[in-house]
């Protein structure tokens, strides 16, 4: 099943949901959103800087990923940059395809 890391920022009132009810019940809410989908969630870490919260995990398809990241920005409280992360072994198979393309230019 693909893996995909999540960097989620709170916005205005969902700092607020996150004062009030705290870490763990957000990562509780992470988990039934993602298993709603048909996937589960590896870890969530919450960090100072840019980024709030960093989440790993995994989901069935692309169009799970879209409709976690809709929901998660519909909700008005968060945003979310999904990243599709790859193991090694997907990184090798892509190495060994041969693309045929034409540098913008040449």
């Amino acid at each position: 099943m693909p893996k995909y890391l999540l960097k989620v920022n709170y916005v205005g009132e969902g700092i607020q949901g996150l004062l009030e009810e705290g870490g763990t019940r957000r990562r509780a809410a992470a988990e039934a959103l993602v298993k709603s989908l048909g996937g589960s969630l590896e870890t969530m870490y919450f960090a100072f800087g840019e980024t709030d919260v960093y989440a790993i995990g995994e989901l069935p398809n692309t169009q799970a990923a879209a409709a976690l990241a809709l929901t998660l920005g519909a909700s008005g409280r968060v945003t979310c940059e999904t990243v599709v992360l790859l193991t090694p072994e997907e990184v090798d198979a892509a190495a060994r395809l041969t693309p045929h393309y034409r540098a913008p230019g040449r």
